[in-house]
């Protein structure tokens, strides 16, 4: 009887070793040669001449390239180093300020929000956000009511008429500047009430601009949710996509991972980032910034899009439904805005979705991208894109100030040359 029982616990260890062993198995992207998902490693090569060659002219201390076709890692290297100072080397697991490529992340959050029914995104701001109710508009000629209320979808899109401060319209700026909206003292609640004093840069739905407005969205998550939005960000969307390294600050056992942000002259001078209090993720904050406060890794980030590639889905779980993401990858721009722009620069063919820039017209603005490729990036010049036609995703990431497009440019045409069949 002793020995069946020593048995048959032996036999459940194993059991539970195998599992276990499974669930580590099953958590891994699976990875590919070149060759086996139709592109050439010879070419791909070519991606390590050209960040090796920026870390060596000093434009970056240190980068991540990671590239995945039809659901396979055929690329993941680092290069140069997360820290000049401690001559620390980057590394793949290496953890990075994303900033803006938070806000995907949150606007997937809305849209399982909407998928449950909780929140529709043609509902007023207002619903979820009373404090919203009431905006004014400014004009040349001052302030006037909106022709119609913000809406959920305006700000998924950048349409809602909130800015980053900066607005060519002087009371809406003033206002901006005067309330100082993200502080990082500011809970997401106090954040989004302050914005009661501030007018719309321009009537709701007749432009395009760049701003807080996912930011308001992370409140309204917590409106709609019940939850914080660390909380429901963790349980909806980082715990089931085993984005282990995904978070708003960076806790002090995995400090040792956390890569420097250096400001650039763009010759070869690299200077530890000024601006510490808005840069510094190595403990929590009051301000959970859905627009551009979280820090991530490669591979976790990578975890994300395989999910939205997929039409929301991801190692079996539904994360997001697929009319969802359609509504995300799509632009859904208003026949008022043609085209997204950042003020003398024209992205000429691209629109904006639910969560990501989108391109559906060639033109001289990024002439290496492809028609529906989407994606977006983020302040410390990381970047991202998703090739919906090719199965390819590429992620490319430094820690680099001001925001450029160098890394993703010096790429861009080798990975996609690369591309044989």
């Amino acid at each position: 009887m002793a020995n069946c029982l020593v048995l048959t616990i032996r036999i459940l260890v194993l059991l539970l070793a195998s599992a276990s062993m499974f669930s580590v198995q099953a958590a891994e992207v699976p990875t590919a040669a070149p060759e086996d998902v139709g592109m050439s490693a010879a070419k791909l090569a070519k991606v390590d001449d050209a960040l090796e060659g920026l870390v060596e002219l000093k434009r970056l201390a240190g980068g991540t390239v990671v590239i995945a076709r039809r659901g396979k890692i055929v690329h993941f290297k680092s290069y140069g180093l997360a820290d000049i100072e401690k001559r620390r080397p980057m590394k793949n697991d290496a953890i990075m300020r994303f900033y803006s490529m938070s806000k995907a992340i949150t606007s997937a959050a809305v849209m399982i929000l909407a998928d449950e029914g909780k929140l529709d995104v043609n509902d007023p701001v207002f619903k979820h956000i009373p404090a919203l109710n009431g905006l004014k508009v400014a004009t040349a000629d001052g302030l006037v009511s909106p022709k119609r209320q913000v809406t959920i979808a305006d700000l998924l899109r950048h349409t809602a008429g909130y800015t980053y401060g900066g607005s060519p319209q002087a009371a809406s700026d003033g206002a901006f500047r005067k309330v100082d909206p993200l502080a990082p003292t500011r809970t997401v609640e106090q954040m989004s009430e302050l914005l009661a004093n501030v007018p719309l840069a321009f009537q709701p739905g007749e432009d395009w601009t760049y701003g807080i407005s996912i930011d308001v969205l992370g409140r309204v998550i917590e409106v709609a949710s019940g939850q914080s939005l660390d909380k429901f960000l963790k349980k909806r969307i980082f715990k089931p996509l085993d984005m282990k390294d995904t978070g708003f600050f960076v806790p002090k056992k995995k400090h040792d991972r956390f890569a420097q942000v250096y400001d650039s002259d763009g010759k070869g001078n690299l200077t530890i980032g000024d601006n510490a209090a808005h840069r510094d993720f190595t403990k929590p904050r009051a301000f959970l910034s859905g627009g551009g406060g979280l820090v991530s890794t490669a591979i976790d980030y990578l975890r994300f899009l395989m999910m939205i590639q997929q039409g929301g889905r991801f190692e079996g779980k539904q994360i997001v439904s697929e009319k969802s993401v359609r509504l995300m990858t799509t632009s859904q721009l208003p026949k008022e805005v043609p085209h997204i722009y950042f003020g003398d620069q024209q992205r000429v063919g691209v629109g904006f979705g639910f969560g990501f820039s989108v391109r559906e017209k060639m033109s001289d603005w990024d002439p290496a991208g492809r028609i529906g490729e989407y994606g977006w990036g983020g302040l410390a010049s990381t970047h991202y894109w998703v090739s919906p036609k090719d199965e390819l995703i590429v992620i490319t990431l430094e820690q680099t100030m001001p925001y450029s497009f160098m890394t993703e440019f010096a790429v861009k045409d080798l990975v996609y040359d690369a591309i044989e069949e």
